[in-house]
């Protein structure tokens, strides 16, 4: 895993908006409609070219593929595990109702899940209903060939693919075959395994995307906090399980709250999971740090040690408002976390990805998206300056 051992290095947490053309061969695909593989395949071969191409350009020195080949950050995997079949069609409208935050804001939430579909993808309702076992090694392979062709003659420090975490599987499938949930997570673990190992052995860096380890808490307005904390403890053990032998130098691990434009007051504190994060072996941890509900959260580090070898990704640009942040704000944030953990153990990222789902309406707008990079890029320019000059 790369450090900031010379300078700040910039990265961020992976989804990027899909093309228009793109998206409406992926909506036919998704939606079981004829269309043209080859063609698809092609287009997303030239998509990934093309976003990796503008991440360079617009100063992101980590980068990835943006997903373009997924129709969202979780629900790819109903094509690469087997077991699950689709029981029944529930509405995608509203994520957030009987949320904390839904039952402290309805007015708001209403109006909030009123908008637009948000996805190409598939309604939710999957069931497991047999064992569970990945089939998504062409898939993975061709995610592989892509993100590998896009990188040659670009100068990227290095890359990374994401990949959903057991827990965020687990959250939107219901079981109805194995004897506990905690068996349940583990057959789901040992799949998605495959999925880990490969992404690694193929020399990229493994990022788990893991937002219901944190969200959790907002979603059940009937468990408390102490209630969550246990729940995530066998969520932890069980993805820590699934990364059993891969070296966590190997491995980031991403969690934040959710892609909610919206008064957010009811969401854990990093104070009361930082614990947890730190359980997980990976070498770098990602969260958010850059929206207004979290930015103060640079502190917990004053009494938190990070432990040896360990990097941050906060957040220093926020996925939930078009502004533009100020390359001189980005740098502050960066000097922050840099003075309480030490510069090379800091990698400046975003809260979260810009475009979690494939949609035609993703949360920031693409050409904010690259303005925002490019923020990101001079401010850890500035605070490179700061670290290594002062």
């Amino acid at each position: 895993m790369k450090r900031s051992t010379d300078r700040i290095l910039t990265t961020f947490t992976g989804s990027l908006a899909r093309p228009p053309d793109l998206l409406e061969i992926m909506q036919a695909k998704e939606s079981g409609r004829p269309f043209d593989q080859k063609a698809y395949n092609g287009r997303v071969s030239s998509a990934v070219s093309e976003v990796v191409h503008k991440q360079v350009e617009a100063g992101v020195d980590i980068v990835c593929d943006g997903e373009q080949g997924k129709s969202g950050f979780y629900v790819y995997v109903s094509e690469r595990l087997t077991g699950f079949e689709l029981r029944e069609v529930t509405s995608r409208a509203g994520p957030w109702v009987g949320s904390r935050e839904a039952l402290a804001f309805p007015e708001y939430y209403q109006r909030y899940a009123q908008g637009p579909a948000r996805s190409v993808a598939a309604p939710f309702g999957m069931v497991c209903t047999g064992p569970i076992s990945y089939k998504g090694q062409a898939a993975l392979r061709t995610d592989i060939d892509n993100l590998t062709a896009a990188l040659r003659g670009r100068q990227a420090e290095e890359a990374f693919m994401p990949a959903i975490s057991p827990t965020n599987i687990e959250g939107s499938r219901r079981n109805e075959y194995y004897p506990t949930q905690e068996a349940y997570l583990y057959a789901i673990a040992d799949a998605m395994r495959e999925e880990y190992h490969g992404i690694v052995d193929a020399g990229f860096m493994l990022q788990v995307d893991d937002p219901r380890l944190v969200s959790y808490y907002g979603s059940n307005p009937g468990v408390s906090l102490e209630q969550c904390l246990e729940w995530a403890e066998l969520r932890v053990a069980v993805l820590n399980h699934a990364l059993r032998d891969i070296p966590p130098d190997k491995v980031r691990f991403h969690t934040c709250y959710g892609i909610n434009i919206g008064p957010r007051i009811h969401e854990v504190a990093l104070k009361d999971v930082v614990h947890l994060l730190l359980k997980i072996n990976a070498g770098a941890y990602s969260f958010e740090a850059a929206n207004p509900r979290h930015e103060h959260e640079w502190h917990v580090w004053e009494r938190v040690k990070l432990p040896e070898g360990k990097v941050l990704i906060p957040g220093v640009i926020s996925h939930t408002t078009n502004i533009v942040e100020h390359p001189e704000l980005v740098a502050e944030r960066i000097v922050r976390f840099a003075n309480l953990v030490g510069r090379e153990n800091v990698l400046a990222g975003s809260d979260c990805g810009f475009s979690s789902q494939a949609t035609t309406e993703p949360e920031v707008h693409p050409t904010v998206v690259w303005a925002k990079f490019q923020a990101m890029a001079e401010g850890a320019r500035l605070a490179s300056k700061q670290l290594w000059e002062q």
